[in-house]
């Protein structure tokens, strides 16, 4: 594995701020955090807002959001690319005053002429400039954009982490322009003058940026700065195989948020999603900074399952602690602008979790099977509780509340007591579930009738049943 000379590793996540944190952005965050964080190096948030029609701070907001819920935390200040332009701007005029760069005077219309004749022609249709080598006395008084020189023949490796080295023959480069003719750097440029200040030692991005590693190494190269260790990663694509797009679902890490999500599932999904260590699919966030490394990673695009990511958050929810689920699920309504907790309810969803969070998948379904707990009196029963309260089944529920009031509030002789009446009225305990099940929380699907009365404790317990016998 590649490092850096001092040791330390600096990674950086370098969004355009256009839109939301888009879930493949918000895998390679986390690629970029992992790597960092699990060598005791640091992350770093540069905001790419050069397209100044197309950025927005709501799209920054947006980004930020989605990194805070992911608890993707940055070191350092947020860098902002445009603010930079004028110390890219310096990089390419230093390299024009070392010759390594110069001022191509030709027009829009010049270029497109010489391409349509090299096409015409059969020929590449890269475009040489005639002002490469021309001497400064011939400059005519006219705008020109400041372009770098391509080496002209053999060839650039890109060491890469992830796709292995790749060789660009340098007869396919052109001489990239630096800055347009009115004076603007652009993004290429920028790119590697914000990498190089700000330290980056691993650039770990989606491999449609590939390519651009060539064109970006010349830059290093003409400055004599260290090229930082490539990690290219594949998109990630739908289920049919093609990337990731709206048509597939939910896009924005935002969204997985507000469809109840926890952040610890999507973590782990997300790091699975094209990386592995051996069979391992559920991990905690310490195994994960662990076990991360850049040759986990897979060279071919990763594929979308929902299914997956639900089972995936399954199983976190299972072993989240009760006290951080209260507050996630707190965190999951005020993103979803959904009513917030009282506080009695928030109490009351927090001892009732030991008995919901087994088989939820989401936030949303561990609510509903805590309804029982966050519903008040008088409790009404949905079409399908309502068809176990009949006269036969309320008759029943008035003749066990007496035996109720004075019984030991503990599941086994709550059982005892139960049981005890099913078998006095010659039936068995299944035939009572479904009455209590409507009494107590007016659904017919709940957590087990006993975890349900231990949780509400005597009194709201018979005055459900009391209801209901009425």
């Amino acid at each position: 594995m590649s490092s850096p000379a001092s040791g330390q590793v600096v990674t950086r996540f370098a969004p355009s701020p256009t839109g939301f944190l888009h879930i493949g952005g918000a895998r390679t965050a986390l690629f970029n955090w992992l790597y960092a964080r699990g060598r005791g190096g640091k992350f770093l948030l540069r905001i790419e807002d050069t397209d100044r029609a197309r950025s927005t701070p709501e799209a920054t907001a947006a980004i930020l959001q989605g990194m805070a819920w992911l608890g993707l935390d940055h070191d350092g200040e947020i860098v902002s690319q445009f603010d930079n332009a004028g110390r890219h701007a310096e990089v390419a005029l230093e390299l024009l005053a070392q010759g390594k760069a110069y001022k191509c005077f030709a027009t829009q219309e010049e270029i497109s002429a010489y391409r349509d004749a090299a096409k015409a022609e059969g020929k590449s249709t890269l475009y040489h400039s005639p002002w490469r080598d021309a001497d400064a006395s011939t400059h005519p008084d006219a705008p020109y954009v400041v372009r770098i020189k391509a080496p002209q023949d053999g060839t650039t490796v890109i060491r890469d982490e992830v796709q292995g080295d790749v060789t660009i023959q340098n007869n396919t480069l052109d001489d990239m322009v630096l800055l347009r003719s009115d004076g603007t750097p652009v993004y290429m440029l920028a790119v590697v003058v914000d990498d190089h200040d700000m330290g980056v030692t691993h650039v770990v991005r989606g491999d449609d940026h590939l390519n651009n590693a060539a064109r970006q190494m010349m830059i290093y190269d003409a400055m004599g700065w260290d090229v930082p260790v490539w990690a290219h990663i594949p998109l990630i694509h739908g289920d049919d195989g093609k990337k990731l797009s709206k048509r597939h679902g939910a896009l924005g890490a935002q969204e997985y948020q507000v469809m109840g999500y926890p952040a610890a599932g999507m973590r782990n999904y997300l790091a699975r999603l094209g990386w592995s260590h051996g069979d391992d699919e559920f991990f905690t966030d310490a195994q994960a900074l662990e076990w991360f490394d850049l040759n986990g990673i897979r060279k071919s695009p990763a594929q979308f399952d929902l299914k997956k990511l639900e089972n995936i958050c399954g199983q976190h929810i299972a072993v989240t602690s009760d006290a951080a689920l209260r507050q996630e699920c707190e965190a999951f309504l005020q993103a979803a602008n959904l009513p917030a907790l009282t506080a009695q309810q928030s109490d009351g969803l927090q001892s009732a979790l030991y008995c919901l969070k087994e088989r939820a998948k989401t936030l949303p379904e561990l609510l509903e099977k805590a309804h029982f707990v966050l519903t008040s009196r008088p409790i009404v029963p949905d079409e399908k509780a309502a068809k176990n309260l009949d006269n036969v089944s309320r008759g029943m529920l008035n003749e066990l509340t007496p035996q109720l009031q004075n019984a030991s509030w503990d599941k086994e002789t709550l059982e005892e007591v139960m049981n005890g009446f099913a078998a006095a009225k010659d039936t068995k305990f299944g035939k009572l579930a479904g009455p209590l099940r409507a009494a107590l929380a007016g659904r017919a699907v709940t957590p087990s009738v006993y975890d349900m009365m231990l949780v509400l404790g005597r009194d709201e317990t018979l005055a459900r049943l009391s209801d209901a016998a009425g």
